[in-house]
């Protein structure tokens, strides 16, 4: 595992610098070992290429499908530090601009797209926080129609959703969470067709050649050690989170609990008819305890009193993470750009862990809940 690459025959070097296969530095191409997410039955039939972080996967797809003076359509409900992306620096620094939209309504998503000027289309497959599930197929059509690149955030859905098999050009991951499983690395993911994935590879104009946020080796030797077991642990964190929801629903029938597998969702019968079988609704789910006092002392007291959980802002880790939404990930929105996403101040995020058992959990969560 190096960074630096010998180039044996002379000839084999002059090829590399004219766009033929071959590696002299990491930060230009992604030597093996690395991990085999086309292998994914999520992400086929993708090419994959690891990057830094999930947030370099981002602004390297924008930066390669858009161009100065471009446009943006993005559902509002974001990850912050994306939305942040498309307010803030890409309008500033490359002249790119986003419309955003309610995602769940096809009809606003089709007039916001700019005929000649608008080249992607960017949403979340279940948006962090709220949790909507966006219609892929349909999306993708009224993209395509109009010659835009669907773009999805897949992060919430490994396994579960299958973006590329519903209609979308290419997929993004922030492999810190549930591809990782540990919380312990930074690390992101394009998936997409080989011509856009090769594009962005290009010795002369592919933003992975100049941004540098290619994986290092070693960390992708680490990874491809943990793909095999994802679907099961994808397994465990969805069917532990369906049994919390349906336990709150019961323990407080007036508090706000917000989760795609329950029927009263508005998406749950889109997100079944477009999620792979076997895998559940995702494992992730919110409460809104209405305000930010509430939910960090809810939060308090199962970190601290009953341990029930950890108060985190990652996701996909083997214990509970936790998170006032409204002060952590999407700390970057400005209280209007919240309220226009549905994120409420008391809006706490629980990312399910699978560790322990679930009457112990559980629980310590009713403990925490009854002294608020």
């Amino acid at each position: 595992m190096l960074g630096t690459f010998r180039v044996r025959l002379r000839k084999r070097e002059l090829g590399i610098g004219h766009g033929k296969p071959g590696t002299k530095l990491n930060k230009l191409r992604e030597p093996p070992p690395s991990p085999d997410l086309p292998r994914l039955p999520s992400e086929l039939p993708s090419t994959a290429y690891c990057t830094a972080s999930g947030m370099s996967a981002i602004s390297s797809v924008l930066l390669q499908l858009c161009n100065a003076g471009g446009h943006v359509v993005a559902a509002k409900t974001l990850y912050g530090e994306s939305h942040a992306l498309l307010t803030h620096f890409l309008p500033q620094k490359c002249n790119i601009t986003t419309t955003f939209v309610d995602i769940v309504d096809l009809e606003e998503v089709e007039k916001a797209m700019i005929e000649g000027k608008t080249s992607v289309l960017y949403f979340e497959s279940i948006s962090n926080p709220t949790l909507i599930v966006a219609n892929i197929p349909e999306l993708s059509k009224i993209a395509h129609a109009k010659g835009v690149k669907v773009v999805v955030d897949n992060t919430f859905a490994p396994m579960i959703l299958s973006p590329a098999k519903l209609g979308a050009d290419v997929i993004v991951h922030s492999i810190s969470k549930y591809i990782s499983g540990e919380a312990d690395i930074i690390a992101g993911a394009v998936c997409g067709p080989a011509d856009i994935v090769d594009q962005m590879r290009d010795l002369h104009r592919g933003p992975l050649m100049f941004l540098g946020p290619t994986m290092n080796p070693k960390l992708a030797f680490e990874i491809s050690g943990r793909i095999p077991h994802l679907s099961m642990r994808m397994k465990k964190h969805c069917k532990r989170a369906m049994k919390y929801v349906t336990k709150m629903k019961e323990l407080d029938p007036n508090l706000d609990v917000l989760y795609p597998g329950l029927k009263e969702h508005p998406q749950h019968s889109l997100l079944k008819s477009m999620s792979n079988k076997d895998y559940g609704f995702g494992g992730v789910f919110c409460i809104d305890m209405k305000t930010e006092g509430r939910a960090c002392r809810l939060m308090d007291k199962l970190q601290n009193s009953t341990k029930f959980g950890f108060m985190g802002v990652s996701l996909g880790y083997y214990e509970t993470l936790m998170t006032c939404s409204s002060r952590s990930t999407n700390s970057m929105m400005d209280t209007k750009e919240k309220e226009s996403a549905g994120i409420s101040p008391g809006l706490v995020r629980f990312s399910v862990g699978y560790v322990g058992t679930f009457e112990q959990k559980w629980s310590q969560f009713t403990e925490a809940y009854s002294e608020m």
